[in-house]
């Protein structure tokens, strides 16, 4: 092997990209465990009260999966762009390909996808994460004997603490502080469900509205990156700054949901408290079925009138002959 054909032996080979987050796979799974096992008890529940039932849980459910998938989700912000640039050190060659930057609450990925895909007979694939948790600059050294591609490198030298742009401090601590408040989110959340199967249901509400409010501090935590002038990457002749991304605006509908339904329900437990309790099933014994009538109940007539003590029935004695 030689340099003139871009191939470099000292290199250690090129791993091949991940497709999906180990963690968030495994987050999903749990919950669609969870579902499942709804799902089969969910014949066990007669009458009408069996759509309203499983409406319920599986709001209450997809509340829960995000607010803990948001955790360890790379796309609070993100920024892509297409450009020409050098590809690895020692090395003249250009390549074409869409360069990514994905940042969580944990840490940043960074993407570098060829376009096309093969050039220069090497598959340009690759998706590298980089975590807050460790030291950044041991994570930079490991990638540059990695010999990862330079716009990979580029863009992680900006995340370093030597870097005049600062980005690692802005980054690392507004991710702490939002991954804090979503994991108190997560609490109100599970405390919320304990205390809608109680006769407590407008502190559940209360409950649900302060999930709401701590995933909307999660989300103020994280925009006080934009509150500080931002750092331009320059890639070749390109140049591209981060924006909110997808989980930035689940977390907003997800915060919005559980505030509607919060209000909702301590509006409706001092407008109508009688029924609000029926429809959770809170303190009532009462049919399953509306068009089905109740069976006839009998009444002990002795612990009514208060007579607690039978009268006794004289016992015989045998006449001796």
């Amino acid at each position: 092997m030689t340099f003139y054909d871009d191939i470099y032996p000292f290199y250690p080979p090129q791993r091949a990209a991940f497709i999906v987050s180990g963690r968030l796979l495994a987050i999903i799974l749990v919950f669609l465990v969870l579902a499942v096992s709804l799902l089969l008890i969910l014949p066990g529940i007669r009458g009408r009260t069996r759509v309203f039932w499983m409406f319920r849980m599986t709001v209450s459910l997809f509340i829960g999966v995000v607010i803990v998938a948001l955790n360890f989700t790379n796309s609070w912000a993100e920024a892509r762009m297409t450009t020409n640039a050098t590809y690895k050190s020692f090395s003249n060659a250009v390549i074409q390909a869409e360069v990514g930057l994905h940042v969580g609450l944990y840490g940043i990925n960074v993407t570098l996808r060829g376009n096309p895909i093969i050039q220069f007979n090497e598959t340009i694939n690759y998706n590298e994460m980089f975590s807050w948790h460790d030291i950044v600059e041991e994570e930079y050294e490991q990638a540059l004997l990695k010999g990862l591609p330079n716009p990979i490198l580029y863009i992680v030298e900006k995340f370093t603490l030597s870097s005049p742009c600062g980005m690692i401090f802005q980054y690392r601590y507004s991710g702490r502080f939002a991954s804090a408040t979503l994991w108190t989110a997560f609490c109100c959340w599970a405390l919320a469900n304990i205390l809608f199967s109680l006769p407590v249901v407008l502190y559940a509400g209360y409950m649900t509205v302060a999930t709401g409010a701590f995933i909307f501090f999660s989300m103020a935590s994280f925009s006080t990156i934009m509150n500080v002038p931002q750092c331009v990457f320059s890639i070749g002749e390109d140049s591209f700054v981060t924006e909110y991304s997808h989980s930035f605006w689940l977390a907003l509908a997800t915060g919005v949901l559980c505030a509607i339904i919060g209000v909702f329900v301590v509006m409706l437990n001092f407008l109508m408290p009688e029924k609000i309790k029926a429809a959770f099933s809170v303190g009532f014994d009462s049919c399953e079925d509306e068009d089905q009538s109740c069976p006839e109940g009998y009444l002990n007539s002795v612990f009514l009138n208060g007579e607690m003590y039978l009268p006794r029935t004289p016992k015989l004695i045998p006449v001796s002959q």
